[in-house]
């Protein structure tokens, strides 16, 4: 791999950027040092940014949601580029499922969040409209019953190819999910023309519902010539084991909560999680050297789960006009 700064690590950065006031960035030729001043978030609207396709936008959304929400005013910003790759979380996972684990810290607005245009790898062409508001302080949570499944939802998309896929997909994941429960709606998306953005694609995400409120996610992309069945069939596979785990959230939120736990008052907060994920155990070493904030790990070895607990660095938002 060529060392340096990566296309869509440059683009983050003036992305942060452009959220914020008085902050300052410098890289040497080479790509192989940054120095990074950081400034003011101000937030801001009718903001816009360009994702290069190395990357889907889930990779910009989901930090700037965590930065946005400490700003000095709301943020409105439109993004462009990949909606839904499989390295990232897709756009339907982000508004289903990102946006609402972020109120249990007490956001109580929501973060709305429309497809305008639906855009797959490799060239992309997706445009989404972001709002995300603005909060004084986090709350502590206490996530630590996961409860049982009380339904199953999802989204099924075709970009530029024939509609059947989607029902293909649908049907191949409500056969296995339709075992457990009968109470499984997946939607069809079929984007056409230039709301399908510049590739031909498809893909499928499929959330489950427990009866405490907390919302598990899955999501499938085919990988070189994989089937729509063989897609729908290996998404709904993961959420079911996503849900025999037995944790309060899915792998790919696990780090993004480990943030919000360690950001919160100076108050404990828990959460149970199934298997701890490598992004999460990478962010819970930054917290450390950033915040000095320390998680206890504690197995649970009767549910097979892992607890999380910390005491929160007590980051407040002082830049917000108005409480």
């Amino acid at each position: 791999e060529s060392p340096g700064i990566k296309d869509f690590e440059a683009s983050f950065l003036q992305m942060v950027d452009l959220v914020s006031s008085g902050s300052s960035i410098s890289i040497n030729e080479t790509g192989t040092k940054l120095r990074y001043k950081p400034g003011a978030i101000d937030g801001g609207f009718e903001l816009k940014h360009d994702c290069p396709t190395s990357r889907g936008i889930g990779y910009f959304l989901e930090p700037l949601i965590l930065i946005s929400i400490f700003g000095k005013k709301p943020t409105e910003i439109t993004l462009t580029g990949v909606t839904d790759c499989s390295k990232d979380l897709c756009i339907d996972t982000i508004r289903n499922v990102t946006a609402g684990l972020i109120r249990h810290f007490g956001v109580e607005e929501k973060i709305a969040i429309k497809v305008l245009v639906r855009g797959v790898a490799p060239r992309g062409g997706g445009k989404v409209s972001v709002w995300i508001p603005i909060i004084k302080a986090l709350k502590p949570v206490s996530l630590l019953e996961p409860g049982k499944i009380k339904r199953f939802r999802g989204t099924a998309y075709v970009c530029r190819c024939s509609p059947q896929f989607a029902n293909r997909m649908v049907t191949s994941s409500r056969a296995i999910l339709n075992r457990f429960i009968p109470d499984v709606y997946v939607h069809t998306d079929h984007c056409k023309g230039k709301a399908g953005g510049l590739s031909s694609g498809f893909g499928i995400s499929l959330t489950a519902e427990s009866i405490n409120g907390l919302i598990l996610s899955t999501q499938s992309l085919p990988t070189e010539s994989a089937m729509p069945e063989e897609v729908g069939e290996k998404c709904a596979k993961q959420l079911v084991e996503q849900i025999a785990q037995g944790g309060c959230v899915d792998s790919n939120h696990q780090a993004m909560m480990c943030v919000l736990m360690a950001l919160s008052p100076e108050d404990v907060s828990r959460l149970r999680i199934g298997k701890l994920s490598k992004s999460a155990i990478e962010i819970l070493r930054l917290l450390q050297t950033f915040f000095g904030v320390t998680f206890m790990i504690k197995p649970d070895n009767k549910t097979n789960t892992v607890l999380l607990s910390c005491v929160g660095a007590g980051f407040q938002n002082f830049s917000r006009k108005h409480c």
